[in-house]
């Protein structure tokens, strides 16, 4: 979850669009592509040290939206966003995170390291792997520190970015200053999970602690069980727990990076500002940890725009108010 955290396609555009989510040429893991009933065949590629598991939708020759889901949710977020923006011309990307859904580890001695950074390089191979420059980058929660981290290191590759809850790069010198009381009980999962009982309760309560996180960080969303089981399935990868316990710990320095990223750290902790063409969007009723509009906005330096999402929207604004977020992602690609 982050660290501090309108009208749809008619049917028949709706069936073409979804219909677009199709095999292409790319490199295929050993086993046949399973296919997702909303997104139809996933692909694979080996990707850095991943084999990504991604949907795909859109024209192969439109411009490139890669969508970054979040924690503890999957690309089920975007099943509405996609096809729009796919309908619209876009070659829509959505890959798995590394401890979601079919996305494994090439190696099984690669630590599982959950450190923020480590997502985000996730990002750059990924898009290497496809020969893609430039992409808009869209995202919220995990997805939406990867894509700014992405936009602060690597400006040149991203064309425009959509964040929620805007600039989300922390660092763990940043992690050691204690917040007020109120503010530290929105993070109990963290400091749960900084304790082997925590780590040990998340194996085994999984999905029932991915409902409540839901339920506390996007109280007005009534979601329903089917619409929650079709994510929750994403958390049973075998890495999942590895990688959560390991981000939550890695922010309160209970857990160190790998050595590889550690140059990168030391530029995310000067906390670089982001200069590419940005819109940022918050829901009115998002119950997770998150910054005010305020606290961050110097940091975007180029083109940029904010965006309350009213309504009742919470934390996982892509799936609760799909039509914006569509919104932001063709806005941002024409600041």
């Amino acid at each position: 979850m982050n660290p501090f955290k309108q009208p749809l396609l008619g049917a028949s555009a709706l069936a073409i669009a979804l219909a677009q989510f199709t095999s292409c040429s790319v490199a295929q893991a050993a086993n046949a592509p399973s296919a997702d009933p909303t997104f139809g065949p996933l692909k694979h590629v080996d990707a850095g040290l991943l084999n990504v598991a991604y949907a795909e939708a859109g024209p192969a020759d439109g411009p490139v939206v890669i969508l970054l889901h979040g924690w503890p949710y999957d690309i089920h977020s975007y099943t509405e966003v996609a096809p729009q923006l796919a309908a619209k011309g876009y070659h829509v990307l959505i890959p798995y995170a590394r401890g979601y859904g079919e996305t494994r580890f090439l190696s099984a001695s690669t630590q599982r390291n959950g450190e923020p950074v480590a997502l985000a390089v996730d990002v750059i191979d990924f898009m290497d792997a496809l020969k893609i420059k430039s992409a808009v980058l869209a995202g919220y929660d995990w997805g939406a520190r990867s894509a700014d981290i992405v936009a602060a290191l690597w400006p040149e590759r991203v064309k425009a970015l959509v964040s929620v809850s805007g600039y989300l790069i922390g660092s763990q010198e940043a992690g050691k200053a204690p917040l007020p009381p109120a503010a530290e009980l929105q993070w109990w999962y963290q400091f749960y999970f900084s304790t082997e009982r925590g780590k040990a309760g998340y194996d085994k309560y999984r999905h029932e602690f991915a409902r409540l996180i839901w339920q506390l960080a996007s109280p007005q969303w009534k979601f329903d069980d089917a619409t929650f089981e079709r994510s929750a399935q994403a958390l049973d990868n075998p890495d999942h727990g590895a990688i959560s316990i390991h981000n939550y710990r890695w922010r309160l320095n209970l857990a160190q990076g790998e050595p590889r990223y550690a140059e990168l750290e030391k530029k995310l902790a000067a906390f670089p500002a982001i200069k590419v063409p940005t819109i940022t969007l918050e829901g009115d009723a998002n119950g997770a940890p998150h910054p005010p509009a305020e606290a961050y906005a110097k940091r975007f330096s180029g083109k940029y725009e904010y965006r309350l999402i009213t309504g009742g929207v919470g934390h996982n604004l892509p799936q609760e108010a799909p039509d914006a977020f569509v919104k932001a992602v063709v806005d941002a690609d024409h600041l």
